[in-house]
C-alpha cells in the first residue's frame, strides 16, 4: 500500500480466568461522532447523498477499542510566524493500492483510522494506482475496476469528500513529474538497501521491473507533494518513510535555503520533512490461516483473508475453517497462541469492546463456541459498510465527479510543490503545456 497499509504493533499480554462462557451478547457499542464544520474551499454536490437511503456508519467507522486520544495524533500546528500568518492546519496523506479486494486488514489497519483523522487534519486520501503496476504483469481491466471499487470503499467506510480530498493518484500528473525529479537526486544505493525490493525481486527473478526498485521514490513523491506533516505507516513501510525523509533533507540541503534565495527563488525549505504516525497497537489483523503472517491481498489462499465485500455465508465459512490451536479457553498475548490473539483482536475490533470485556464475554469459550460469535460480529460490523458501498456504486458517474473534484483540489497543492522544486533545481520558468 503506497502501500501504506498500516501494520500494528503486537498487543501487550493480557490473560483472564473466566469460569464459564457468558451468554451471547452481540450488542455493539455505537459511538456517534459530532458534526464537524465543512472545510473552507471544498464543496460537494448532493451532500454526498448519491440518492441513497441513510445508513448509519457509527459502528463501522467510529467504534474502536482505543480511545480517540490514542487513535488520532494531535492536529495543532505551530505557525512559523504566528503574528503574521494564520495557524496552518496539519496535513496527512495515506492511500491503498487497488490490487485485489480490500480486506479486514486494510480496513482496521488503515481506512477506519482515516475517518478520525479527517476531522482534525487537512486529509489527502488517494487510490495509489501507479503503485499497483510495479509488480508485473498486471491486468488492465482489473486495475480500472479495482480503482473505482477502492474509492467507493473509502466513501462507504466513512471518508467524507466534504472534509477530505479523495482522488486517484494517476489523475494528478504531478506525482509522476516529481518522481522523476527526485529520481535524479536519490542515490541508487539508497534504493538497493530497501528490504521489500530485495524480497519481491527474488520472487520475480529476471522479470523484476525498474518500477519495483523505484517504488519508494514514487512513495516519497506522493508524500512530499502535499507537504504532509504526518503519514500513517505500518512497520513494513517504516523504511520507505525514512527514505522519504532522507530525500527531502537532501533536496533541502543541496538546493534549498539561502542557496535558493541567492538564485532569486523563494528560499527556505523545498519540502516539509514528514513524521511517521504508527497507529495504536491492537488493530493489526493477521492471516486467518497463519496468525504470524499479516492478512494480505497477495496471499494465494482466499481463506487467509476476510474481504470487505464477502457475503455473510462466505465470512462464516472462512471463520469456521480458520486456523486455531488445541489450548482450552482464549487469551491475548501468548506467543504460543498467535491465532488466539489474532481472532480475539478481530472480535475486539468488530464489536468495539474493551479487552477486559472481550475476555469476560468469551475468554472461557471453546473454539466451537467462539467461532460463530466471531463470524456474527464481523458480519454485523461490515453490513452497513457493504450497504453503503452498493449505494455508492449505484451511481458511478457521481463517484467519478467526487474523484475529479478531489483530484482538482489535490493538484492545486501538488503543482505548487512541483513548481517550487523545479525552481529550486534551476529549471527555466515558462508556460507548461
Amino acid at each position: 500500500m503506497l502501500s501504506l497499509k498500516s501494520s500494528m504493533r503486537t498487543t501487550s499480554m493480557m490473560t483472564s480466568s473466566v469460569m464459564s462462557c457468558s451468554p451471547a451478547s452481540m450488542s455493539m457499542r455505537i459511538r456517534s461522532r459530532g458534526a464537524v464544520p465543512q472545510r473552507a474551499g471544498l464543496t460537494t454536490t448532493k451532500n454526498f447523498s448519491l440518492k441513497s437511503r441513510h445508513v448509519s456508519l457509527a459502528r463501522a467507522a467510529s467504534a474502536s477499542p482505543v480511545s480517540a486520544e490514542a487513535s488520532a495524533p494531535p492536529a495543532s500546528a505551530t505557525s512559523e510566524d504566528a503574528e503574521s500568518k494564520p495557524e496552518r492546519r496539519k496535513r496527512m496523506l495515506s492511500g491503498v493500492q487497488p490490487t485485489g479486494d480490500l480486506h479486514l486488514g486494510n480496513y482496521f489497519g488503515a481506512i477506519r483510522n482515516w475517518v478520525t483523522f479527517q476531522e482534525n487534519f487537512d486529509a489527502f486520501f488517494c487510490v495509489v494506482d501507479l503503485h499497483a503496476i510495479t509488480v508485473q504483469p498486471h491486468d488492465p481491466k482489473l486495475l480500472r475496476d479495482s480503482t473505482l471499487s477502492s474509492a467507493a470503499m473509502y466513501l462507504a467506510s466513512g471518508i467524507d469528500p466534504a472534509r477530505s480530498n479523495v482522488f486517484v493518484q494517476s489523475h494528478v500528473r504531478a506525482h509522476s513529474e516529481l518522481t522523476w525529479l527526485l529520481n535524479c537526486v536519490t542515490p541508487l544505493g539508497w534504493l538497493q538497501r530497501m528490504i521489500q525490493f530485495k524480497e519481491k525481486a527474488v520472487k520475480q527473478g529476471e522479470d523484476v521491473g525498474v518500477g519495483l526498485l523505484d517504488y519508494p521514490v514514487l512513495m516519497a513523491a506522493d508524500i512530499l507533494l502535499y507537504q504532509a506533516d504526518l503519514v500513517p505507516v505500518g512497520e513494513d513501510q517504516r523504511q520507505h518513510l525514512e527514505l522519504t525523509r532522507d530525500i527531502a533533507g537532501r533536496v533541502n540541503d543541496k538546493y534549498g535555503g539561502k542557496k535558493w534565495k541567492k538564485r532569486g527563488g523563494r528560499g527556505g525549505r523545498v519540502f516539509r520533512v514528514p513524521e511517521a504516525y504508527i497507529p495504536p497497537a491492537g488493530a493489526r489483523v493477521m492471516s486467518m490461516t497463519d496468525g504470524k503472517k499479516k492478512m494480505s491481498k497477495s496471499d494465494p489462499a482466499e481463506g487467509s483473508r476476510i474481504n470487505l465485500l464477502d457475503p455473510p455465508d462466505v465470512i462464516a465459512n472462512k471463520v469456521k475453517r480458520c486456523k486455531t490451536d488445541a489450548f482450552d479457553g482464549l487469551e491475548y498475548g501468548n506467543d504460543e497462541r498467535p491465532e488466539a490473539n489474532n481472532l480475539l483482536s478481530i472480535y475486539e475490533l468488530a464489536t468495539g469492546l474493551e479487552r477486559d470485556a472481550v475476555l469476560a464475554e468469551v475468554g472461557s469459550c471453546r473454539w466451537g463456541e467462539f467461532k460463530p460469535r466471531l463470524a456474527e460480529a464481523v458480519v454485523e460490523h461490515l453490513r452497513p459498510i457493504q450497504e453503503r458501498y452498493h449505494d455508492v456504486r449505484s451511481d458511478d458517474g457521481e463517484l467519478e465527479r467526487i474523484l475529479a473534484r478531489g483530484a482538482e483540489a489535490a493538484a492545486e497543492v501538488a503543482n505548487a510543490t512541483v513548481d517550487d522544486c523545479r525552481d529550486a533545481l534551476g529549471f527555466a520558468p515558462g508556460k507548461r503545456l
